[in-house]
């Protein structure tokens, strides 16, 4: 009899939350062979990720998974094998009520953010202070061995290898949406929260000796995009130009489309916990843009990934991805350090494809939630 799961997923910052947990869901229908219910308190936010689905609906079917609205008012439904709270949301107190009074035990976990920090594998699998009489545990995606891993479905990798090396299907992928890239053009996208210093990037593209071209997925960075072309509306259409840069406004796409969608490019600037991982499965140089924290903590998650991730790089090409990425994220001039990045393209192209590769040979996420249970049974 398959295992059945329940996922929680309240949604808090736009596409994040509901971005891994719907990715996870459909993987664990998918490979994992298991049942999911997968609950949600603003559908608004799952809909553009899955095509297809209803806001308002109560209950509905995608890819396999049992995607429910989160109630305010909570109904008793039949109790799961493995319960998993995402990010630390709070389940409701029915539910909480009804699991303490089961029998047998299920599994609660509480599936935590994504961090690279040291003290993540020593806080990995451990148990919590037991929440009304019951005992839950800690899970860590990660990147290294002693966590969770990331999310990444069978195959993932040969086929964006495919991809990539089809040139032919990447150029009517982008004709849908009406994007044709000039020849020797730099292929880029922008997935990022407000930034003041955006202009002065944009106007180092528009100067630069190579053309780019810029797919702006909606989203708030549109704002920053507006403003340097002068307060011109931004909307879905025709590209804009200035110089060497080309502009173009992207649709919000499924999750399988925004994995080719960032195959496609040369260079993804990104935000935002799923996007900054299926950036790295893409293998071509990037940026994060990291989510703003209270007593600027984000910045030690951004400076432990990126003592990871420079490892291998030759000292220049390490100094100057670490200059860009800081400079993006601590809002200093990015123009700079954007040319200090080109001066070193191949290198990190290189190493963007060894990065995904060494990754790739762990433990996938949803894999490791399984093995999790059956451990624990």
């Amino acid at each position: 009899m398959k295992a059945s799961w329940d996922v929680f997923c309240s949604v808090v910052d736009n596409y994040g939350d509901i971005g891994v947990t719907w990715r996870l869901a459909r993987q664990l229908v998918a490979e994992q062979g298991v049942q999911v219910r997968l609950w949600v308190d603003d559908l608004r936010a799952f809909v553009p990720l899955c095509p297809g689905a209803n806001a308002e609906a109560v209950q509905q079917w995608h890819a396999g998974v049992d995607v429910r609205q989160w109630p305010q008012a909570w109904q008793p439904v039949e109790l799961p094998d493995v319960v998993v709270e995402a990010f630390a949301c709070k389940l409701p107190p029915a539910y909480v009520a009804a699991l303490t009074a089961a029998s047998p035990t299920r599994l609660w976990l509480n599936l935590d953010y994504l961090s690279a920090e040291d003290w993540v594998g020593g806080c990995h699998g451990l148990p919590s202070l037991k929440t009304a009489g019951y005992q839950k545990f800690f899970f860590f995606p990660g990147f290294q061995a002693d966590t969770g891993g990331l999310l990444r479905e069978a195959g993932l990798i040969p086929a964006r290898r495919d991809w990539q090396q089809d040139a032919e299907t990447r150029t009517a992928f982008l004709a849908r949406w009406g994007v044709h890239v000039a020849p020797g053009a730099r292929l880029m996208s922008l997935f990022a929260y407000e930034h003041p210093q955006l202009p002065g990037w944009l106007q180092a593209l528009a100067d630069d000796s190579r053309p780019t071209h810029l797919l702006v997925p909606q989203g708030r960075v549109m704002g920053d995009v507006q403003g340097w072309l002068g307060g011109e509306p931004l909307t879905l259409g025709p590209p804009r130009s200035r110089g060497a840069l080309t502009l173009q406004v992207m649709p919000f796409v499924s999750q399988d489309d925004y994995d080719r969608l960032l195959w496609c490019c040369d260079f993804n600037a990104v935000r935002g916990e799923d996007s900054f991982v299926r950036a790295q499965w893409a293998a071509r140089p990037m940026v994060w843009h990291i989510y703003k924290q209270e007593e600027y903590a984000h910045w030690e998650k951004l400076e432990a990934f990126l003592a990871l991730y420079i490892q291998g790089l030759s000292p220049a090409a390490a100094e100057a991805l670490l200059g860009f990425w800081r400079a993006w994220n601590m809002e200093r001039d990015i123009a700079d350090s954007w040319r200090s990045l080109l001066g070193h393209w191949p290198e990190l192209q290189a190493h963007a494809r060894g990065w995904a590769d060494e990754k790739a040979r762990q433990a996938d996420l949803a894999t490791a939630l399984v093995q999790f249970h059956r451990n624990w049974l």
